[in-house]
């Protein structure tokens, strides 16, 4: 794919999403890391029902930590990997406390030594909380950067380094958003909705489905 089809691709969804977001619900830094660390292989509806009950009561790093994990796991048991979730989080919350003076750090290295902070996680809350053009490629991003043509990668890192190489300069602020919300709406795993596509007639996926 060439920089003129990239360019128009994030150019239209642009047009129809100028200041697209996480679905996410937060309200804080430390609010979106907490929510991104819970949403790992759990869908946003569900995280965003947890968080609902959750934030109202606990969300600061002291007051999560005040609850302790068995506390912290009756808010959070609806949400896969609950357990390790709530033991991972209560680390995080202490670090947070000593190390960072409870303030979400705004670097990559720092989050990433946080329990149950990787580099996605890590990716998402240096993009929205703190508005660094970082990509965060989940398996909504690689699938779409693969079919479209847009990024191709065997993993999920080498597709983040040719987004970040690919995607021309004023579109990296929000291109996390955009691919991952045509991947979760638009271009389905199983049944990519090709007929409504805003960009069918760039994309390079060699099996388009018609009506």
């Amino acid at each position: 794919m060439n920089r003129d089809k990239r360019t128009e691709i994030f150019s239209r969804w642009q047009y129809i999403d100028p200041k697209p977001t996480t679905e996410l619900n937060y309200n804080s830094p430390f609010e979106l890391l907490i929510a991104v660390i819970l949403s790992a292989q759990a869908t946003d509806i569900g995280v965003n029902k947890a968080t609902r009950r959750l934030f109202p009561v606990a969300n600061t790093p002291e007051s999560i930590l005040a609850l302790g994990v068995d506390g912290l796991k009756a808010y959070i048991r609806t949400i896969g990997l609950f357990n390790t979730k709530a033991a991972n989080i209560i680390k995080t919350c202490n670090i947070l406390i000593q190390r960072d003076s409870s303030r979400v750090p705004n670097d990559r290295e720092l989050l990433e030594s946080l329990p149950g902070v990787g580099r996605k996680t890590a990716n998402v809350v240096l993009n929205t909380a703190f508005g660094q053009p970082t990509i965060a490629v989940d398996t909504h991003i690689f699938r779409v950067s693969n079919r479209t043509a847009i990024a191709k990668g065997k993993t999920p890192l080498e597709v983040e380094k040719r987004l970040i190489r690919l995607v021309p300069d004023e579109f990296k602020l929000d291109a996390h958003h955009w691919l991952i919300l045509h991947g979760r709406y638009i271009c389905k795993a199983r049944n990519p909705n090709c007929p409504e596509c805003i960009i069918n007639d760039l994309c390079e996926y060699k099996n388009k489905i018609t009506k």
